[in-house]
């Protein structure tokens, strides 16, 4: 659905420099700060923003290639954009039955009253988190093939963000051919729903993993001073200096568990890989 091959965007001192790929019938993660190049790896495969170099090929054609009838099979969302605040929802049911010829009416009024975005009152006076259901529900509910979805669940609160994490997995389940690229600087609401997540720091892709190895097969190993000097440290991702001694990032948690038994091997949160994979030194 999407790859990217070596883009890079230069902002003054910043520099993106990225490479991955959504596959078709998966839904791949990009987590990472705010500042870190999400939001910019978007609008460059999206063909929003020009690039200083590489490729990108979604749906199989440059983005600048994409025809009307492409872009219908797009579901998206970005941070920046939203309705006009002097419309109310209502209003802007006949722009998306417009725009999109497979745009589910009914199904969209529907979400809305499932999800308390009222039909009668204008944008302008929604909350942050209730203008971010409608951008999702509004992208969701045409039948695209593909969503784009950059940090949908910001300004939303715990049960809402899970009742639109649900929403995507829905989606999914409707059609195996269907993906989705969705970014989120709460790593936690990606745990449960994506098969595979970059992670992105000062624009640089520092690691691509499947979630299921990142989370059964990752692990923090916290180990004193004489404990890390005798540790074997060829599956050693990272190390940080800690007051007790050493946390250390590895890969094969298994192998330490078995091998080092007075360790102390825990399993790491995506939160946790992403701290020590930002703030650790890499051996």
């Amino acid at each position: 659905m999407l790859k990217i091959n070596g883009l890079v965007k230069k902002y003054g001192d910043f520099t993106l420099d990225c490479t991955m790929e959504v596959r078709k019938g998966c839904i791949t993660g990009l987590v990472g700060e705010n500042g870190a190049g999400k939001s910019t790896t978007f609008k460059a495969a999206l063909g929003l923003i020009s690039y200083d170099a590489g490729e990108i090929s979604l749906l199989g054609k440059e983005p600048a290639a994409l025809t009307e009838k492409d872009k219908e099979k797009l579901g998206v969302t970005l941070a920046e954009s939203g309705f006009s605040g002097y419309l109310k929802v209502k209003d802007i049911v006949p722009v998306l039955n417009a725009m999109y010829p497979e745009f589910d009416r009914s199904g969209f009024l529907n979400l809305c009253r499932k999800f308390g975005v009222p039909l009668d009152k204008y944008i302008k006076e929604f909350s942050t988190g209730m203008k971010a259901k409608l951008k999702v529900l509004a992208a969701i509910t045409h039948n695209a093939d593909f969503l784009i979805m950059d940090e949908p669940t910001t300004g939303l609160d715990v049960m809402a963000r899970d009742r639109i994490l649900n929403l995507f997995r829905e989606y999914m389940e409707e059609d195996e051919n269907r993906s989705i690229l969705i970014s989120s600087h709460i790593s936690s609401d990606l745990e449960g729903l994506c098969d595979d997540i970059y992670m992105i720091h000062n624009g640089q892709i520092i690691l691509h993993e499947e979630t299921d190895v990142l989370l059964n097969e990752y692990g923090l190993i916290k180990a004193d001073e004489n404990q890390y000097r005798k540790l074997e440290k060829e599956f050693i991702l990272r190390v940080r200096k800690e007051t007790f001694g050493y946390a250390c990032l590895t890969s094969q948690k298994q192998y330490y568990m078995e091998n080092y038994p007075d360790l102390v091997v825990e399993k790491g949160s995506l939160d946790e890989v992403i701290t020590m994979m930002i703030g650790g030194e890499k051996l």
